[in-house]
């Protein structure tokens, strides 16, 4: 077929709504060859309209994919992390709990040395693992514990108030609510049906206990900072 006849056929399929990779199998030429014969040439409306919807299915297929491939690779990694840790004693979990309190737990400074156990949290898992270290590793009895809800008033607060009280074992007159101050119709992300507030949970009359954690934690510090040194 001579370059004359190529190009006639390039732009007819063009017009017909061809992609270039599909007009390239047709027509056997360079693509910057092809550039230049279709630069000015349009598709009819129908056609601009159906190539957009085959692109975007293509990369539905393409999302899908990666997300499958993504949730496989997630879950190899989840279970080498897992047997990577391996059974674990009692002595851990306690650790584990101090250095959480470090991380997120209400500490004494030197403007306020008599603060009491606090921590707060958004998370469901950490706030449960607390609740259940506080009571096994420090003797706190559930009449000791107090709970505040940190909500904007825009949200489902009847069924966050379920969520909370099924998941920490408590009833909703023992939970307080606090609702935030601050514009409700920004961009944040943490909102309608997926956010469940944020949850302060106090042990009363604690600023012994909060000075003991504390001094786990940095125990903890200490030890692994002679550790680190030897290794």
């Amino acid at each position: 077929m001579s370059k004359e006849n190529q190009k006639k056929l390039a732009v007819e399929l063009r017009r017909l709504g061809l992609s270039y990779s599909e007009i390239l199998n047709k027509v056997p030429v360079a693509k910057s060859t092809l550039s230049l014969w279709l630069r000015e040439i349009g598709m009819a409306k129908k056609f601009v309209i159906k190539n957009t919807e085959k692109r975007l299915i293509a990369a539905k297929k393409g999302s899908l994919k990666r997300k499958s491939e993504r949730l496989v690779r997630t879950e190899l990694i989840c279970k080498a992390a897992a047997s990577e840790i391996g059974k674990i004693d009692l002595k851990s979990f306690w650790v584990a709990g101090a250095a959480l309190y470090w991380a997120e737990g209400n500490k004494q400074k030197e403007h306020n040395v008599s603060s009491r156990v606090l921590f707060s949290n958004s998370d469901p898992e950490m706030m449960a693992y607390f609740q259940k270290w506080v009571k096994y590793f420090c003797n706190v009895t559930e009449d000791e514990l107090g709970y505040e809800l940190y909500i904007h008033k825009n949200d489902n607060l009847n069924s966050v108030l379920d969520y909370w009280c099924e998941l920490l074992k408590i009833s909703k007159s023992n939970l307080k609510v606090r609702f935030k101050i601050g514009n409700t119709e920004s961009y944040r992300k943490n909102k309608y049906e997926n956010y469940k507030g944020l949850i302060r949970m106090t042990v009363l009359k604690s600023t012994d206990l909060n000075r003991r954690i504390m001094s786990w934690a940095k125990e903890c510090n200490k030890q692994f900072k002679i550790y680190s040194e030897i290794v």
